[in-house]
């Protein structure tokens, strides 16, 4: 199985440096050219299936990398992560590194925790390879599950800090299962 990880374009919440969680934005103009310089990247590759976040930002960016010439599926499990109280508030409130210890766990301020969000990635990737061992698959989705689908596909260790870099609007992984 081959899977092409997208994290979703720019909206105007990442550009003003907001947690956006769950919230459910547009694409900013900078997210849609963003976004179409990626589909001219990725012009050559085919997919058999695109799964996504049902939120409108990953949605958006899928349907405009591969909406015509793969049908997209809209999947919970790869939703971004809960954000609780901090949703919409400065990134500077967001201690990150806390939050991405696997070991910690910690779930503050209604933020979902680590292992959660692991675990119903895992859950995703396992129905995947199950169902589809021989497919050319995208998945568009957040920063969070980015990072941990990430981690998941690589076979990294589930332990200790596990945030590893920023990870860009329109960042795009390819890996081979």
């Amino acid at each position: 199985m081959k899977v092409t990880l997208v994290r979703h374009a720019e909206t105007e919440e990442n550009f003003l440096g907001h947690i956006q969680g769950r919230s459910n934005p547009l694409l900013n103009d900078t997210g849609r050219r963003q976004v179409l310089r990626l589909k001219n990247k990725l012009s050559d590759l085919k997919y058999d299936l695109c799964f996504t976040s049902p939120l409108i930002r990953s949605f958006e960016t899928a349907l405009v990398l591969v909406g015509d010439r793969v049908e997209i599926q809209r999947d919970d499990r790869i939703i971004e992560r809960e954000m609780g109280e901090l949703e919409g508030r400065p990134k500077e409130e967001y201690n990150a590194f806390q939050f991405w210890n696997y070991d910690k766990n910690r779930s503050d301020y209604g933020i979902e925790p680590i292992r959660d969000l692991f675990q119903r990635c895992e859950n995703f990737l396992d129905e995947l390879k199950e169902k589809y061992p021989d497919k050319s698959i995208m998945i568009v989705t957040h920063s969070g599950p980015y990072r941990a689908l990430r981690h998941l596909l690589k076979g990294d260790e589930l332990k200790g800090n596990l945030l590893d870099g920023k990870i860009e609007n329109c960042s795009c992984e390819e890996f081979e299962i």
